[in-house]
């Protein structure tokens, strides 16, 4: 038995026109495809679909959290997401699904599994580089960015001042011509 049949769409004994489906994701849905990047999700996943008399048009839509290490700190921290996608399927002799846009089922088929299209439009969604709101804001307080902070060089503004000071006053008269033009 599948592992997606709650993804299953059975279109056959649906009429012509929109129906919604709901579904909550957690990381159960993800060890499906053998993936643990994520500590925790919840995620709430809304498809708007569109059932026409030679095609079925599908519209995703999601939001939610996920709980990632920031890549920086390695503190876990709750990342919130959200994106859409539309999916177009006709139908045709055979089944293809090389265009990310457009599935073709072939003829005879009387149910859509959408939990590959579900998962990666999840994953795509979550951005490459992961930094913990509190890193931007400077409220995080952690053992890697007090140690981080402790072997920052600290700039000398003496030194700045004491340069401004000792300034050749052939250098003004230079200065003077430029600005004569």
């Amino acid at each position: 038995m599948s592992k997606t049949k709650d993804y299953l769409i059975p279109f056959v004994g649906l009429k012509t026109g929109k129906h919604h489906f709901e579904y909550q994701i957690n990381n159960a849905f993800f060890e499906i495809f053998d993936y643990d990047e994520y500590q925790n999700s919840n995620i709430t996943v809304n498809v708007v679909f569109e059932k026409q008399s030679n095609m079925l048009e599908l519209n995703f839509k999601h939001k939610g959290t996920i709980n990632v290490p920031c890549d920086l700190t390695g503190e876990d921290f709750d990342l919130p997401i959200k994106g859409k996608m539309k999916l177009i399927v006709r139908f045709g002799e055979e089944f293809n699904n090389d265009n990310e846009e457009l599935l073709i089922l072939p003829f005879g088929e009387f149910e859509i599994d959408i939990a590959q299209y579900i998962y990666e439009m999840i994953v795509l969604s979550v951005p490459q580089r992961r930094v913990h709101p509190g890193v931007k804001d400077g409220s995080l307080k952690s053992e890697a960015l007090e140690r981080l902070n402790e072997l920052a060089i600290k700039e000398k503004k003496e030194n700045k001042e004491e340069n401004t000071e000792d300034i050749d006053p052939r250098w003004d008269k230079l200065k003077k011509l430029l600005t004569d033009k």
